[in-house]
């Protein structure tokens, strides 16, 4: 059996005027996340890490915010194509760990339906996506609010030799 481990990592500042969108779920919230697509930092983190792991181009170059067919994307469509690209190099998604870093707003009352959300798109157990929250201790740009990042490892399995 053939393993493979990436990493992602994305931030993205909160604004007003935005929806927010983490995991592919809405979250009611006097802000949202500033990005030339729906900028759901945590699917973006995800879509990096599977990337990564196939040793492929990160998002900023499959999906260039200069395009216009970028404008307002959903980002479960940036994460179906990598699930996509995993299942055609004969790979299969393990599991997803990531930690949400962001003061506000609560996120554990969501987690299922992200968790749920992003199983749906990698044709997962929902219990194979694992989500943590913490916050920055009001330190810096995170702490202030005005920024929310996202840390993702994913494991991909192929019974390839």
């Amino acid at each position: 059996m053939k393993i493979k481990v990436g990493l992602g990592y994305d931030i993205h500042r909160l604004v007003t005027g935005r929806r927010l969108f983490l995991g592919g779920v809405e979250i009611e919230h006097g802000k949202g996340l500033l990005g030339n697509s729906d900028a759901d930092a945590l699917i973006h983190a995800i879509s990096d890490a599977i990337f990564g792991a196939l040793c492929l181009p990160n998002i900023g170059e499959q999906f260039p915010e200069t395009a216009d067919w970028t404008k307002d994307l959903d980002s479960k469509k940036i994460l179906k194509r990598a699930a996509d690209v995993v299942a055609e190099g004969g790979y299969t998604v393990s599991n997803v760990d990531a930690v949400i870093v962001a003061q506000e707003p609560k996120l554990s009352p969501h987690f299922q339906r992200m968790r749920d959300s992003i199983a749906g798109i990698l044709v997962i157990p929902p219990d194979c996506v694992g989500l943590k929250a913490t916050t920055s201790e009001l330190i810096g740009t995170i702490g202030h609010g005005e920024a929310i990042a996202v840390m993702a490892n994913v494991l991909l399995l192929s019974a390839k030799e």
